[in-house]
């Protein structure tokens, strides 16, 4: 089956302003927005995520996208198959599934979403 078939849902942190900020780039990117990905914000959704078998806590430290056949896909994983669905970011999914790239990347992700969930908390 090709990467973009089926329809994906996003669960997104809605009280981050970047991650609302990306979601709206994305949808711009993405002609078929409506009819291909579902974006779901996840604020105040802890028991729908634990149905799906997301624990909340690692919903807001990493993407999690669930396919058409609902597996769900975490980390740099999901944002590859986000990424594979627009045209013009295929050779950027293509890039971060590099074994070089993702495990990099995904060091980085983490440190930054440590920083954002840390300044919300002073706050």
């Amino acid at each position: 089956m090709a990467m973009n078939s089926g329809k994906l849902t996003v669960f997104y942190d809605g009280a981050c302003p970047v991650c609302v900020r990306d979601r709206r780039w994305y949808e711009k990117l993405e002609e078929h927005t409506e009819d291909s990905v579902q974006w779901l914000d996840i604020t105040g959704r802890d028991d729908e995520l634990r149905q799906l078998g997301i624990d909340p806590y690692h919903a807001l430290r990493e993407l999690h996208v669930q396919d058409a056949q609902g597996q769900i896909h975490r980390e740099m994983a999901a944002y590859i198959l986000l990424m594979a669905r627009v045209p013009i970011l295929k050779p950027v999914a293509w890039l971060i599934a590099l074994p070089v790239i993702r495990p990099t990347l995904a060091w980085l992700y983490h440190r930054w979403v440590a920083r954002r969930l840390g300044k919300r908390n002073e706050t």
